[in-house]
């Protein structure tokens, strides 16, 4: 799976060693002695890749590197490498998200495996986040009142209790319903529910009004 790996760590010879070892993989590399480095040459998230990354080092260490990213928004899967890897640090990282936490040193079977899952992940989170993006521009589409008949129907309000809650008749209702149909692109009540699942819309604190 083709990817660049950012490697962040203060050893040169380790970073030599995994980029060598990385390239030969087929991957792209990028690497840095410090955390800070990466932060001043933020990657681009929306190319496939992941970050590769020590936990003890001069300056901001791996997990305060780790919180400073995901503060900007970055999506980049994080595996730390590292020889200090004590039982709350590693639960700290994944807690805070990271994909793996290997012990130096590691093998290059490890490290493979490890990155090709991160990359994996983040295959799948960027196609999800795409999916997200464009139900929400769908979403966007609908008038102030299409968007109010679609928040009843989504929770399974029928046309008459539509009708009554907004004031207005069920033959004007059924019109809005259909809009709401033809600009979500659903062809199904079932279909138009899922899709409001997956943005959130039917969390039971959310107000429906809006």
């Amino acid at each position: 799976m083709p990817g660049l790996v950012h490697v962040i760590d203060d050893d040169a010879s380790f970073r030599t060693a995994v980029a060598r070892r990385l390239k030969l993989a087929g991957y792209d590399v990028e690497t840095y002695s410090s955390a800070q480095q990466l932060l001043d040459r933020l990657p681009d998230a929306q190319k496939p890749g992941c970050i590769l990354l020590d936990v003890q080092m001069p300056g901001l260490s791996g997990l305060e590197l780790q919180s400073r990213l995901i503060e900007r928004g970055s999506t980049l899967p994080i595996v730390f490498v590292t020889g200090y890897a004590d039982t709350p640090t590693t639960v700290r990282a994944v807690k805070a998200g990271a994909e793996d936490f290997l012990a130096k040193p590691a093998s290059s079977e490890q490290l493979i495996d490890a990155i090709e899952r991160a990359m994996a992940r983040y295959e799948t989170t960027r196609h999800q986040q795409s999916e997200l993006g464009s139900l929400r521009r769908l979403v966007a589409t609908l008038t102030p009142r299409e968007r109010q008949v679609f928040n009843l129907i989504i929770r399974g309000k029928i046309n008459r209790q539509i009708a009554f809650e907004l004031g207005t008749t069920e033959r004007t209702v059924k019109a809005h319903r259909h809009q709401v149909m033809e600009k979500m692109q659903v062809h199904s009540f079932a279909e138009l529910v899922s899709n409001a699942e997956r943005l959130g819309m039917l969390d039971p604190d959310r107000d429906p009004s809006r």
